[in-house]
């Protein structure tokens, strides 16, 4: 590691592996790919500043070439697996101070981990992005109205992006008094017409902006009051689609006393389903049958969830349920390309197993005292986590006398288990985490404001 500079190999040049090396290759990261593809590795040559290698992640040999004795970090990130697996093992003994993330789809290796050994649970981190996926989901049923919700601090403060409508509070209201409106949150960042504010005082909030607020967890329930979101409860569910991700919401809801379905065309499914679910009622059929959504009473539904294996399949539900008068759709897509033109069609929320893996990678392998790093909106801009250094110029001042970076701004202090929603006169102190929000091109000087050394341990 020179200069703060961290070498990062990542296996696979899949959706996952080419937009987390894009990440990281952003940020001056020293990234290499590996891949058995050479058409993958062509699409990487040709698009992202990274050396690229043609082979397997489980070929010593080529571990040796990517240069694995003197890396940092390895991301397993290919489709298969045993190859992440093998490739997380095999690392261990040719650098033992390599940190290993690894992407695991079958929930049964995560099950019962000490089938495989020591070496197995001594993977740093393993990503399952169906239970990422899950969570998001559940997280979304939480807060209605959000089409946005990102967890900091084990949860303990909330990231909930909305669109504000016409009668929200927030519709032409200056920055300046927002803060009036309510001291519980604080606006990180605005979104309209595909441009990412970051809002100063002199900002205004119009209708149609989608806004991430920052909240803490105890103060979620005023989001619907202030902000004049959906506030009924969560009574009817419907998912299409009874794969992996289906059923592990199924399972979820089948003790919540939520009224939930799932529709899934395949019978023997359905059937094995139904052996294990005790309240979640299964209907054997096809989610885009018109007249089966209404006979199950769509336009009482508070959120249709569509998550076939078919991302066509699951938007054309969507948009179906939507006519019908469902009030909320999410909607499960896979090519990240798709996301940032659903709301332009009318898609409420998107989720994305890939988009959760990329996520879930970048927030576990985070350097130093940086502790997770959240993309929002095409990745224009960030939020932040990161610890406060005693060498920072950051402490120790009013907020309002820090010379904070135009296009930055803190969203939250965290200090020992208070969080603060800070206002000008708020003083930020050593070892603090705090969120904060930053467009992309403004990072590196918020970073030198914090003194963050980019040193892993």
């Amino acid at each position: 590691m020179e200069d703060g500079v961290v070498k990062i190999i990542i296996l696979g040049a899949g959706e996952v592996g080419f937009h987390t090396a894009q990440k990281l290759s952003q940020e001056g990261q020293d990234v290499v790919l590996v891949d058995h593809d050479p058409e993958q590795i062509k699409r990487v040559a040709d698009n992202l500043d990274v050396q690229v290698f043609l082979g397997s992640g489980t070929s010593p040999r080529i571990l040796r070439d990517a240069g694995i004795e003197n890396a940092d970090l390895l991301v397993a990130a290919t489709n298969s697996d045993e190859v992440n697996i093998i490739a997380c093992l095999l690392a261990k003994n040719l650098n033992r101070l390599l940190f290993r993330v690894a992407r695991v789809r079958n929930e049964e290796y995560l099950l019962d981990k000490n089938l495989l050994g020591d070496d197995f649970i001594d993977i740093d981190h393993m990503i399952n992005p169906q239970s990422e996926m899950v969570r998001n989901i559940q997280s979304l049923m939480e807060i209605p109205g959000a089409s946005e919700v990102i967890d900091f601090a084990e949860g303990r403060v909330k990231l909930i992006g909305f669109t504000v409508v016409e009668n929200s509070p927030l519709a032409g209201m200056p920055m300046i008094s927002v803060g009036e409106l309510s001291q519980k949150m604080l606006i990180g960042a605005i979104v309209r017409q595909n441009q990412v504010i970051i809002p100063g005082g002199k900002d205004t909030v119009f209708a149609g902006d989608m806004v991430y607020v920052v909240i803490r967890r105890e103060d979620l329930g005023e989001i619907p009051r202030l902000l004049h979101l959906d506030a009924g409860v969560l009574r009817r569910v419907i998912i299409i689609g009874a794969g992996q991700t289906g059923i592990s919401l199924a399972r979820l809801l089948d003790h919540s006393g939520i009224t939930a379905r799932i529709i899934e065309k395949d019978t023997q499914k359905c059937i094995q389903l139904s052996e294990e679910l005790n309240h979640v009622i299964v209907i054997n059929g096809d989610g885009a049958d018109r007249d089966l959504l209404q006979e199950e009473n769509v336009k009482d539904v508070d959120f249709l969830v569509a998550l076939t294996g078919d991302e066509e399949s699951n938007i054309l539900i969507s948009l179906l349920a939507k006519g019908l008068g469902a009030k909320k759709t999410i909607t499960r897509v896979s090519k990240m390309s798709y996301i940032p033109l659903m709301s332009a069609i009318g898609i409420d929320t998107v989720v994305s197993p890939r988009l959760s893996a990329v996520r879930a990678i970048l927030q576990h392998i985070r350097p130093g005292k940086i502790i997770s790093v959240v993309p929002l909106k095409g990745e224009r801009a960030e939020a932040i986590e990161a610890e406060a250094l005693e060498t920072s110029e950051i402490v120790n001042t009013p907020l309002s006398k820090v010379k904070i970076p135009k296009g930055a701004l803190v969203g939250a202090i965290l200090r020992g288990e208070e969080v603060i929603i800070p206002r000008g006169d708020s003083v930020i102190k050593p070892k603090d985490r705090l969120v904060l929000f930053a467009l992309q091109k403004v990072v590196p000087k918020l970073e030198k404001l914090l003194t963050v050394k980019l040193e892993y341990f």
